[in-house]
């Protein structure tokens, strides 16, 4: 079975959105600064309702932050 990877445009998003902290984001999205890290890092997927309240933040679809890529085992 493939694996999957959930790349994103966090760090890009928030240099367009005023520079806006990590630390700002993760207050607007209900969640830790240490959690936005480790999205930024791709070290961390978010859950859905997370991914929804970043998209809502930032005033863009999901598809805007988060990409979807299925790796190939072989």
């Amino acid at each position: 079975m493939a694996k999957a990877k959930i790349k994103n445009s966090i760090r890009k998003l928030r240099f367009e959105s005023g520079e806006m902290t990590q630390e700002e984001l993760a207050d607007r999205a209900k969640c830790t600064r240490q959690t936005i890290i480790a999205l930024e890092q791709e070290k961390y997927v978010p859950s859905l309702a997370l991914a929804f309240r970043i998209a809502r933040v930032f005033n863009v679809s999901l598809d805007d932050v988060f990409e979807y890529q299925e790796c190939d085992d072989s």
